[in-house]
């Protein structure tokens, strides 16, 4: 007897920070989801463990830095293993120790808490793709569970089975060197920030209960293909010969390896297929930016899948995913794979090295690197208009809405709806947007705020995606019904809302 089917407008495979992020967004956006995983329960190794300044912002336009506390911040990053200074305008500069675990719970908290359906322990094992559904089976707790859809998002990683079920090309290069990584107990050694010595690469430190993070690569050693985790025998060994210390009495928390592998997914959307984070880019995590844009992916593509499982969607929506994201990553890439040549060569490298470090002690090398490894260098091709704010995320900017006093634009953006802000302080010119943007009341939200100062002063409107970024501006003298056709979808011309702007 064939196991009961479910239905649900969109399946999520993966349960990690990009999956339960996908998931929240949404259900932000009003869509119905499920989301299979399965590890029975969250992973306790917190592997990444930095949040940017871009993520950070995100975090906020959505509520989410109450619930995170208080988190150290560090605005020294580095490039290659060079010293930089992440410093730049914006509300959350540097770069944020958030551990992976803490970042996990944050996000599966808020996806359950707005209505996702987290199922855990259900592994997937066939996908089938019809031309008006798509259908996930898989292995869960209770036995086998078939579960159809509109649309299927693989969030499962580097290895993912939605990408290899779908046959999508990953095309790009397997690891050539790597680097072995462990927490361990009860070991006393010197911390070490990405210290070359004549052997090998070794970073090390000690977090405050004892516990020391280590990090090691050999120089001129191949990575080799592995099935499985290395043992703590290899670590220490490796370690001993680069460092000259001995390790091997410590007690390993966990332990992995990982290298230079770059692959990127052809595409990021076949249909009624998806990816996003690893599953869509692989890449040596240096710095944090594997997680950080897995997450960046996930903010871009929720409310857009939301707009168009609910069939409000304009021609092209869906599509812009891919080609914001995939030109994204792809830069992101081709850093990392930068950063990994002057990180992990052997003593060749030194001269370069030192160029580069004199390089970045000039202001225009380090902000544009600060802006790229960070996320908000990001602009994106959003149509007609030459204001230099255009397909860049808004400006974290304090606002004075009159009656209701200063709101952040941050705070603005918490509703998962875009914003289009009426900045002139005419109340009529406020009204009349007001009733533009009417047909997308469900979608869009009108406010009527005057900016004190900064890059929002010298425009009358905006018009800002759900993700934060602006796609239409008055200074041009476009169109916004068109900006919020593209962007927001077909109008619901049978429910319109009469309100004015809040």
């Amino acid at each position: 007897m064939a196991e009961p089917q479910e239905h649900t407008q969109v399946i999520v495979v993966g349960a990690g920070p990009v999956g339960l992020m996908l998931a929240a967004e949404l259900r932000l956006g009003g869509a119905d989801v499920i989301v299979l995983e399965k590890l029975p329960a969250p992973t306790t190794e917190s592997r990444a463990s930095t949040l940017h300044a871009r993520t950070m912002e995100l975090f906020d336009s959505r509520g989410l830095l109450d619930a995170l506390g208080s988190v150290p911040n560090d605005p020294r990053g580095h490039f290659g293993g060079i010293p930089l200074d992440l410093t730049l305008p914006g509300s959350h500069p540097g770069q944020w120790k958030v551990p992976q675990d803490r970042t996990e719970a944050l996000l599966g908290s808020w996806a359950r808490r707005l209505g996702a359906d987290v199922r855990r322990g259900h592994e997937v094992t066939a996908l089938t793709v019809a031309d008006d559904f798509v259908e996930v089976e898989a292995v869960g707790p209770a036995g086998p569970v078939r579960v159809r859809a509109l649309c299927v998002v693989g969030c499962d990683g580097e290895h993912s089975t939605v990408r290899r079920l779908a046959g999508l090309d990953f095309p790009g290069t397997d690891a050539t060197r790597e680097l072995i990584r462990a927490d361990v107990a009860g070991i006393d050694v010197p911390d070490r920030r990405f210290e070359r010595l004549e052997g090998g690469l070794a970073i090390a430190a000690r977090r405050g209960d004892g516990v020391t993070r280590i990090m090691v690569h050999e120089f001129g050693r191949a990575a080799a293909p592995r099935h499985a985790a290395p043992g703590f025998a290899e670590l220490a060994t490796v370690w001993k010969r680069v460092t000259g210390e001995d390790v091997s009495g410590g007690t390993p928390l966990w332990i992995n390896a990982f290298g230079d592998v770059s692959r990127q997914a052809a595409r990021y959307r076949d249909g009624r297929v998806l990816l996003a984070g690893d599953a869509a880019h692989a890449q040596m995590p240096i710095g944090g930016q594997a997680l950080n844009l897995g997450l960046q992916d996930a903010v871009n593509l929720g409310w857009k899948l939301a707009v168009q499982v609910s069939r409000k969607g304009s021609p092209g929506l869906l599509d812009s995913y891919h080609d914001e994201r995939h030109a994204v990553g792809r830069r992101v890439l081709s850093g990392i794979r930068a950063q990994a040549l002057l990180l992990l060569s052997g003593q060749e490298v030194e001269p370069l090295r030192a160029v580069f470090g004199e390089l970045l002690r000039g202001d225009v090398t380090r902000r544009h690197l600060a802006a790229t490894i960070s996320g908000l260098d990001i602009r994106y091709d959003v149509g007609p208009g030459t204001h230099p704010l255009l397909g860049r995320r808004i400006p974290p900017t304090v606002l004075d809405s009159g009656a209701g006093g200063p709101v952040s634009t941050a705070r603005l953006l918490r509703t998962g709806r875009g914003l289009l802000l009426s900045l002139s302080g005419d109340r009529d010119r406020a009204e009349r947007l007001a009733a533009v943007a009417a047909p997308w009341h469900d979608r869009v939200r009108t406010v009527a705020a005057v900016p004190h100062d900064g890059e929002l002063s010298d425009v009358g409107a905006v018009l800002v995606r759900p993700d934060g970024h602006v796609v239409w501006t008055d200074s041009d003298g476009t169109s916004p019904e068109r900006a919020l056709h593209r962007w927001l979808g077909l109008p619901d011309t049978e429910h319109p809302n009469p309100g004015g702007p809040s």
